[in-house]
């Protein structure tokens, strides 16, 4: 499975069955985030075997079932887009190796004495890990191209988009967002410069986090050599 496929075909999944993740693939995992560490100055950390995180009544309020394995999302304060960025590497990482995970805020009980999180650093949120008990569910997109993005070109403002920045658009809008906020917008700039921006959003404190998210899958299909961001 490719990464663009993986995009496709991943969704939140709350449900998990008593499956153990191999050794190999955990081996993987770990490796990957510990590049995406180094690469991204993020202290993004695996946890497995680990139940009580989604123990308490409102996990089981939220449906979550089977959670022993969790990926959490530490950085330090401030780094939020840039996690989510590196995060949704991980989690379409873990789609291709045959796992299920699920972007938490707020459904689960922190657990300080499975991750580290430094004076100068936050968890912002888990991102639950496993064999799913379904492949879950794809939703309709409430938003479209037009509805993301923006022309500044001053070259050939009006014209159609090209095709990498409609193709990088169309994966963001698949992008796992809080409550399907999709608060973001692509902007496009004379010499294949894209800007990408958050919007005014209720939940404003996933915002950055969901930005991330849509940057990533934004340059896995338009292409990173289609354009540089700004």
């Amino acid at each position: 499975m490719t990464l663009q496929e993986a995009i496709v075909a991943r969704h939140s999944v709350r449900q998990y069955i008593e499956q153990p993740i191999e050794a190999e693939k955990i081996q993987q995992l770990q490796e990957f985030i510990d590049q995406c560490n180094l690469d991204g100055n993020l202290h993004i950390q695996l946890v497995t075997d680990e139940p009580n995180a989604f123990s308490s009544i409102i996990a089981h309020y939220s449906k979550f079932r089977g959670v022993r394995n969790y990926i959490a999302m530490v950085c330090k304060k401030g780094d939020d887009v840039n996690l989510g960025y590196y995060g949704e590497k991980v989690v379409l990482l873990a789609q291709t190796l045959g796992l299920n995970t699920c972007w938490v805020g707020a459904s689960y009980r922190k657990q300080p004495d499975r991750y580290k999180v430094e004076c100068d650093e936050t968890l912002v949120c888990v991102v639950s890990l496993g064999y799913g008990v379904t492949q879950g569910v794809p939703h309709p997109l409430k938003r479209t191209v037009a509805d993301v993005t923006e022309d500044r070109r001053t070259t050939d403002h009006g014209k159609a988009f090209p095709e990498w920045f409609v193709r990088g658009v169309d994966a963001a809008l698949m992008a796992p967002t809080a409550v399907n906020q999709q608060k973001f917008t692509f902007i496009l700039h004379d010499g294949n410069k894209v800007e990408a921006q958050k919007r005014f959003a209720f939940f404003a404190s996933y915002a950055p986090i969901d930005l991330g998210i849509a940057k990533c899958h934004f340059e896995i299909s338009a292409g990173e050599r289609s354009f540089e961001w700004v």
